[in-house]
């Protein structure tokens, strides 16, 4: 079955978890480019939209991701890696980037401010990896 992948501006959410355990690690966007060369390489390829440029995950901190499996959603507008984690996913040196869980909602006309607690587990000190 051939799916027509939708893309928003050149790019399609991904979210990256753990083929074990099924945990979320994080979000990014990839592009057509980044799809490619994840599936060539095995390794894990986003797009950056702050540097406008491709990446492979853990190219600076060795942190890499290496892909099991890439799936697409029933409307070709999202993937999920599947992937085996080497190291903490998030730049801030945790586990996942999805460390905090939301405690209570704060709604003004202009924004939505959370309070959260932290829950999860800092594996590295970004300082030290990202000099």
């Amino acid at each position: 079955m051939t799916v027509d992948l939708t893309f928003d501006d050149g790019l399609i959410p991904a979210i990256a978890h753990d083929a074990e355990s099924g945990q979320v690690l994080m979000f990014a966007y990839a592009s057509p480019e980044a799809i490619e060369r994840t599936e060539e390489t095995g390794l894990a390829h986003y797009y950056s939209r702050s540097r406008e440029e491709l990446w492979q995950k853990g190219a600076t901190s060795g942190h890499v991701q290496h892909v099991e499996a890439i799936r697409v959603d029933c409307d070709g507008d999202a993937l999920v890696y599947e992937v085996e984690q080497e190291g903490g996913a998030c730049h801030t040196g945790y586990e996942s980037c999805f460390y905090r869980t939301v405690e209570t909602v704060e709604r003004t006309d202009a924004s939505v401010a959370v309070s959260t607690t932290e829950t999860g587990e800092q594996l590295f000190d970004p300082e030290e990896v990202y000099e």
